[in-house]
């Protein structure tokens, strides 16, 4: 009876991701879509929880006690603070699923040993490798967003960097080969702790290479690692319901990576190799028109006799938390009957659907939001162009730099709107998140 509970119950929780993820496609049911999967992890748990060989264990209920204790003042972080929050979620799948695949193994070698099978060994060995580098990477990630002082926020390189990285995983790979080969052999253990301390190592070296213009592609792929280590998890620990969860997390991660690296016109082998985000000195292209710095009520005057504005958020609006001060305009603003729109480039910020979050946060209407694709073609008839630290979307170096790392980048066109306000923390126009700045305030 417990069994088939237990099965029907599967497939609830099962249906309930599929249906999160297809609501959370839309703003009008993105709610529908949270409270579907938080339902379906909580129908998932209680029903793994009352089988009868996992119910008689009371640490099992202290651990689930102590998952309360750490996610609630998890979900109580500020929205400026969600991606680096959302990094310490991946962080802890990865070493969960880490963790349980290191204990089946050493469980598995001093009790069942016939049970070590090459497909569970398989499993057992992708499961370390991606649930260890997840662990490791996501708090690298985490510790950047965060900007904590002993973690480097630029992106580290050193000669031969992509040389050794792809040697670490290579040879985890291959003491990793070596145990499903033979998992009870004298030396298996040790190999097997080679696989985890590489893996722990390679998250590491993963990550200190990326700067902070590539975290929403970062975090994209690292929410896909946690998902294929769940899938490996869950075939190591024959439950149906962790590989069909783990499926949908990594291949939705994977799909997001993949739209975020088309926003930014480059390949995941460029993004995870190519140091982006180290800042290069600014080159003299062509002339070098003055800049101007405006007044209060100059700006005033401008946006006053706007017809249309466009407001362009980013990153810097984020550290800055001016989202609601942004809102404080945005009112006045419609008050004076100015249409005022929000151009949201996919990239913006530091996690997919950053801006949006922030925005939201201020009880900005949704409706007042316009992706890139469609406010493009709009900006030749806006009279002002509000650029709040968002330089890097809106930098015209991606049109014709052909060395610059964001050549080629779809940019929002606010170089083309009448006026141009750009407010950035640095006068310096060569430095913004991706690389050298052109920034359209040079403009007479």
């Amino acid at each position: 009876m417990t069994h088939a509970v237990a099965q029907l119950a599967a497939v609830l929780a099962t249906a309930l991701f599929i249906f999160s993820l297809h609501w959370m496609n839309d703003p009008k049911t993105a709610r529908r879509g949270v409270a579907a999967g938080v339902t379906g992890m909580l129908v998932a748990v209680v029903a793994t929880w009352i089988q009868p060989e996992i119910i008689h264990h009371g640490w099992v209920a202290l651990a689930i006690v102590a998952g309360f204790i750490v996610g609630v003042p998890l979900s109580l972080v500020p929205l400026t603070a969600v991606p680096q929050r959302t990094a310490l979620s991946h962080a802890f799948g990865g070493l969960a699923a880490g963790l349980v695949g290191t204990a089946e193994y050493f469980l598995g070698l001093t009790e069942h040993p016939a049970e070590l099978t090459a497909f569970r060994m398989s499993a057992i060995v992708a499961e370390v490798i991606l649930g260890f580098l997840t662990f490791t990477g996501s708090l690298m990630a985490a510790g950047k967003l965060q900007e904590v002082k002993w973690i480097p926020q630029r992106p580290v390189t050193y000669p031969g960097q992509n040389v050794v990285n792809i040697g670490v995983l290579v040879i985890a790979a291959a003491l990793g080969v070596a145990v499903v080969v033979n998992p009870t052999a004298p030396w298996s253990a040790q190999a097997f702790s080679g696989v985890v301390g590489l893996a722990v190592l390679f998250g590491v070296l993963f990550i200190i290479p990326i700067g902070g213009a590539d975290m929403p592609t970062v975090i994209s792929i690292l929410n896909s690692y946690a998902g294929l280590s769940a899938v490996a998890m869950g075939f190591v620990l024959n439950n149906k319901l962790l590989v069909t969860a783990g499926a949908l997390d990594g291949s939705s991660g994977l799909i997001l990576s993949i739209i975020m690296c088309r926003a930014m016109n480059r390949s995941f082998t460029n993004v995870l190799f190519g140091a982006f985000g180290t800042v290069q000195q600014a080159k003299a292209l062509g002339e070098q028109k003055a800049w101007k710095e405006e007044t209060v009520e100059g700006a005033d005057q401008l946006l006053e006799q706007a017809r249309l504005v466009v407001v362009i958020p980013g990153y810097g609006m984020a550290v800055a938390q001016a989202q609601h001060k942004v809102r404080e305009l945005y009112d006045q603003l419609i008050k004076r009957g100015v249409t005022v729109k929000f151009a949201i480039h996919p990239v913006a910020g530091r996690m997919p659907g950053h801006m949006n979050v922030l925005l939201a946060e201020a009880n900005i209407p949704y409706t007042a939001l316009v992706e890139m694709e469609e406010i493009n073609p709009e900006m030749p008839q806006c009279d002002v162009a509000l650029v709040i630290g968002a330089n890097d979307v809106v930098n015209p170096a991606a049109r014709y730099v052909k060395d610059s790392p964001i050549y080629g980048m779809p940019i929002i066109d606010a170089d083309k709107a009448r006026t141009v306000l750009a407010i950035k923390r640095s006068k310096k126009p060569q430095r913004a998140a991706l690389g050298p700045v052109t920034s359209p305030a040079d403009r007479p």
